[in-house]
């Protein structure tokens, strides 16, 4: 797939248990995921599914439901859908090298418009700067945007009226959603 030339390029999959992708049938609903990866620096990465891939955004302070936190979010490549999945240990060595969870997952309800409030193709908003959407997941929900910067960096916020909401956890004692274990418990796991 030509979208994932990049993610392919910077990964070994002889090392790596990542998943290579493949196309996949689209749902009702486009997903997202959050992933806490700590890798070289600790982080959160926010995907969206656009299409046939997961749009990425490293965010070194990771998503918050608190409207008042603006949380920078920087673009990395795309990566395939099966990735949503993905939750284990990157090889030292490797591109991201490092373990990674899946903190939060779940559905999204694209929401941006045009000055007159007509919808808006969801990959065109995001081409244009700025898109909103509604998360639907097992611990972020509710209203959230991202805005591009001149220098091509975001801004993810909580967005709304009266949005309020609790604050990023601690990455160390954060649990993912799908295992329930803890990124110490994932890298030892994996080194069994």
């Amino acid at each position: 797939m030509e979208r994932l030339r990049e993610y392919h390029a910077k990964r070994d999959f002889a090392r790596t248990s990542e998943p290579r992708g493949r196309a996949a049938a689209e749902g009702a609903e486009p997903r997202f995921v959050v992933q806490i990866h700590d890798a070289r620096r600790m982080h959160f990465d926010f995907r969206l599914q656009v299409g046939d891939v997961l749009k990425s955004w490293s965010v070194p302070k990771g998503p918050s439901g608190d409207p008042h936190d603006k949380r920078l979010a920087v673009p990395t490549e795309d990566h395939p859908l099966e990735y949503e999945d993905f939750e284990g240990v990157i090889p030292t060595g490797e591109y991201g090298g490092g373990t990674v969870i899946v903190w939060d997952a779940g559905t999204y309800e694209p929401l941006s418009h045009d000055r007159r409030g007509r919808p808006v193709d969801f990959a065109e908003s995001l081409e244009r700067g700025h898109a909103t959407f509604r998360l639907k997941g097992s611990k972020l929900r509710g209203e959230y945007a991202l805005t591009r910067f001149r220098d091509g960096d975001w801004l993810l916020v909580r967005a709304g009226r009266g949005a309020r909401g609790r604050a990023t956890p601690d990455p160390h004692r954060a649990r993912s959603v799908r295992t329930g274990r803890t990124l110490a418990q994932v890298a030892a796991d994996a080194g069994k």
